[in-house]
Parts: structure tokens; C-alpha cells; sequence
């Protein structure tokens, strides 16, 4: 596996992250908490294996999510912008709904997830789209990928 394999694998953990949140969404809404905290370890596995791999990427290559112009760029780069800052917020809203499962705070833990379950989905879900526009659909002239 070279550096230039590593947004198609992101690409993938993503889209398993999205499975899994969708998954565990399903099954604590129908009250079934056992594969419902299955499918949340599951998700909470891919995207950590996601985010070293999207780091270690980036350190090697860089940005390269510049270069779109005229009518797909007026829906990339908003897609992009709420994908980031979104990102961003994810990491800490998954820890601080973790915390009250290992006090067993029941409450708590639902209160923060309705919040946090939204955002990491939306996260997952642009974090693809991102991947197919940028390296599949509509790659930007000039987009070199590292070997």
C-alpha cells in the first residue's frame, strides 16, 4: 500500500463508519442498546483507523482540495467548509458522549448523542462525497497523487 491508496481507504472507512452509525442509530431507536453499542464500537473503530490514516496522508501529501471552479466548485467548497468545521466539532462531541457510558449516566449519554449521532453522520457521509468528487467525479486538473 502506497501514500496514493490512503484517500480511497478514508473513503472506505468512512462509508463503514456510515454503516455502522446508521446501523446503531437504527437499533437504540427500536431500544435494542446491546447491537446497538456493537455497531457504535464498530463505528467509533473505523473512524479512529480513519482519522490516523487522513493524518497520516495529509502529512505526506498535503492539501488537495483546491483548483475547482465555476458550478462545481459553488457546490464543493460549501460541502467542503461544512465537512471541516463539522469535523472538527465530532472528535470532541464523541468523547464527551462516551464519558457518561462509562459512568453509566443513561441520560446524559442520550442528551449529548442526539447531537453528536447527527453530526457524525453528516461528517461520514461528506467525507465520501468529498472523496468521490475530489479523486473520482470531477478530479481538478493538475491533482497529482503522491507514489
Amino acid at each position: 500500500m502506497s501514500i496514493s491508496d490512503l484517500p480511497a481507504l478514508n473513503a472506505s472507512l468512512n462509508f463503514i463508519s456510515t454503516i455502522f452509525l446508521s446501523l446503531g442509530w437504527f437499533f437504540i431507536r427500536r431500544g435494542k442498546w446491546r447491537p446497538h453499542m456493537v455497531c457504535m464500537i464498530s463505528a467509533l473503530s473505523s473512524s479512529t483507523v480513519f482519522l490516523t490514516s487522513y493524518i497520516i496522508y495529509h502529512v505526506h501529501v498535503g492539501e488537495k482540495s483546491s483548483g475547482y471552479h465555476g458550478l462545481i466548485a459553488w457546490f464543493y467548497f460549501p460541502m467542503l467548509a461544512s465537512h471541516i468545521l463539522l469535523a472538527f466539532a465530532t472528535l470532541p462531541l464523541v468523547i464527551i458522549t462516551l464519558v457518561p457510558v462509562f459512568r453509566r449516566r443513561w441520560d446524559k449519554h442520550r442528551h449529548v448523542a442526539r447531537w453528536t449521532m447527527p453530526i457524525w453522520l453528516y461528517v461520514s457521509v461528506t467525507g465520501v462525497l468529498v472523496y468521490l468528487m475530489l479523486y473520482r467525479w470531477f478530479p481538478p486538473s493538475g491533482l497529482a497523487l503522491a507514489r
